[in-house]
């Protein structure tokens, strides 16, 4: 299995961050089996965090440039939700009402993280589930490829936050073996695992 040879996943983090504590936020790691669950506050989301080296968040992490905060006129991309959007990958801009708190959530809990000397990515599970040639929302899909490469799940339902968090896991684990696509720009960047990432 391609996973097997790589321990960078035990060091690795994966958050479908929701943009409100009232909502929940998907987790995924493994250590001793992959392990999914829900959590609401930041200060629950710090403590699970804590435990990594490198965190993979699906939240933008950073601002257009040109604008000083998401509360003014200004951009709606960044140079790689540009970059995105020329991969035909779609997504909600960052300035649209709901993204604004997520972003700003975002954005803080990166900015505590790597204050305590954690590394802190931007991910997009929409994007991998994309190159991987699966629908976004179709959970059972998601399930059946995730044991395709290898993942081994528990026969329960998932919620999609849950699933989310594991293709944000394993876009950090593809970066972390250096096989992921990085759309980087000069204001920020989103890592996106690869189809040859999950070749045996």
């Amino acid at each position: 299995m391609w996973l097997q040879e790589n321990k960078v996943y035990e060091l690795t983090l994966g958050l479908d961050l929701a943009g409100s504590p009232t909502r929940p936020t998907g987790y995924a790691y493994m250590k001793s089996g992959l392990r999914m669950g829900l959590l609401y506050t930041d200060e629950e989301i710090l403590k699970l965090a804590r435990g990594f080296s490198y965190v993979f968040v699906d939240a933008p992490l950073s601002i257009p440039m040109g604008r000083s905060s998401l509360k003014e006129r200004g951009p709606h991309f960044r140079e790689c939700d540009l970059m995105l959007k020329r991969q035909g990958i779609r997504f909600f801009p960052l300035s649209l009402g709901p993204m604004r708190k997520l972003t700003e959530r975002g954005i803080g809990l990166a900015e505590v993280l790597r204050g305590e000397g954690l590394e802190v990515f931007e991910t997009f599970p929409g994007a991998l589930y994309d190159i991987l040639k699966v629908k976004r929302k179709e959970r059972k899909a998601i399930v059946a490829l995730y044991r395709e490469l290898g993942l081994e799940l528990e026969d329960r339902t998932y919620s999609q936050d849950e699933l989310d968090a594991v293709a944000c896991w394993l876009s950090g684990v593809c970066y972390l073996m250096g096989k992921a696509h990085i759309f980087s720009g000069k204001d920020g960047a989103i890592v996106v695992g690869s189809s040859h990432c999950f070749r045996t």
